[in-house]
């Protein structure tokens, strides 16, 4: 049932590693709290997926700079749970393994950053939003009156994204075994961790909830019961 929203709007700032439940949960609080839902995350999977499909990531690891003209232009919209990248919509492929696998290095460049911010600065500039990411609660907004930082074991994340792709791969098509997710998923924490621009980190105001032994129901209670504390919700 969805509750009342009351008069006061907040930013709700969902941070956290890789299959941490973050999306999810993002998007059922927003439900719940009749809030607009950004899913920051597949921002930067739809700019993995456009150098992708310009063939333009080898090139930039050897210059990282040349990413501006992959920017030139660019248009990321929300409708719904549909995410379309320069008017085409690319829901289903940008949770694909190897934009999964690319995108903590498209995540790392400055410019990237820079012009997502912008973007989900202004998404954002009503309030009224749960928006979930990597640095929602320390660099996009770090004003944000509510900010959650979840967590799991990296094996429990591994079997999160493999039942993800179970679910969303064509019939036949080869999956990567649950050790070798699990590797990809430390090796993206890592990475994460040790940007240089923006790297992943709890904010010191932020409440940290444990994922690993919980329902999506009882995260989005937690959530949503912080947001009644924040005066955000209830009659």
């Amino acid at each position: 049932m969805k509750q009342e929203t009351g008069k006061k709007r907040i930013i709700i700032a969902i941070d956290g590693p890789a299959a941490s439940g973050k999306s999810t949960t993002a998007r059922r609080v927003a439900e719940r709290l009749g809030y607009t839902y950004i899913d920051t995350g597949a921002m930067y999977r739809s700019v993995t997926l456009k150098a992708l499909q310009q063939g333009v990531l080898d090139g930039l690891r050897h210059s990282p700079e040349s990413v501006s003209s992959l920017l030139q232009n660019l248009s990321i919209r929300f409708d719904g749970d549909r995410v379309f990248l320069d008017g085409s919509d690319v829901t289903a492929m940008i949770r694909e393994n190897r934009v999964s696998r690319e995108v903590s290095f498209i995540s790392s460049l400055k410019p990237v950053r820079d012009r997502l911010r912008e973007m989900q600065q202004e998404l954002g500039r009503q309030r009224g939003v749960v928006m979930d990411g990597r640095d929602i609660g320390t660099v996009v907004f770090p004003d944000a009156e509510l900010k959650i930082f979840l967590v799991a074991d990296a094996r429990e994340r591994a079997k999160r994204r493999y039942a993800e792709l179970i679910a969303k791969s064509p019939e036949g098509e080869d999956l990567p075994d649950l050790d070798l997710l699990e590797e990809e998923i430390k090796r993206r924490d890592k990475d994460d961790a040790e940007r240089e621009h923006a790297p992943l980190k709890k904010h010191p105001e932020a409440y940290e909830i444990d994922t690993s032994d919980l329902t999506i129901e009882r995260q989005v209670d937690m959530v949503c019961n912080l947001a009644l504390e924040k005066g955000v919700a209830g009659r």
